[in-house]
């Protein structure tokens, strides 16, 4: 087993899970950026005029020692509605759609029994999608790190820390 695992998942804005996950123990490094859609190396103003069919995600870098993928699945489940089409909250657009994008045979099988078992979550369906990894393009630097840089922001501060705060309760043992 590689000392360090990658996944990639999409669930609205990636500032949202970036924040999240970077606040997960094992879970080395978290880039936001762009996956899914027809063309190569995106651009946030291609992305955003959702014609390029990408979704905005992040890749996450992590530790299979500390931090299984069926855990960081879990997680994913917990902080954004899967049950919403082209849309989280106020993010609307196809480039906020929720999407895992698998590697290999085995994320793809840890990705079915997960959204198997998150069918139980919630009252109506489940509209994630589960697709192959083509590439990855990572989004520009401005959008790295987000909150984290600019945590006084209006969207950091309505959207992203009420995600944060509920994140904290549920998954307290798993807090870096």
């Amino acid at each position: 087993m590689a000392d360090v695992q990658s996944a990639i998942l999409g669930g609205g804005c990636f500032w949202c899970l970036e924040a999240v996950y970077q606040r997960v123990k094992g879970v080395k490094q978290v880039t936001s950026g762009y996956a899914g859609g027809q063309i190569a190396g995106p651009s946030y103003e291609q992305v955003s005029s959702g014609t390029t069919g990408h979704a905005e995600v992040v890749k996450l870098d992590f530790d299979p020692k500390v931090i299984t993928l069926g855990q960081i699945l879990e997680i994913f489940w917990h902080i954004h509605d899967p049950t919403t089409p082209n849309r989280q909250g106020g993010d609307v657009g196809r480039q906020y759609r929720s999407i895992i994008l698998y590697q290999d045979e085995e994320q793809k099988a840890a990705a079915e029994e997960s959204l198997k078992a998150a069918e139980e979550l919630w009252d109506q369906p489940v509209v994630t999608e589960l697709k192959p990894l083509e590439a990855f393009y990572p989004a520009e630097d401005y959008h790295q790190d987000y909150f984290n840089q600019h945590p006084e922001a209006a969207y950091c501060q309505i959207v992203i820390n009420p995600k944060l705060a509920k994140f904290q309760t549920q998954f307290e043992s798993l807090l870096k």
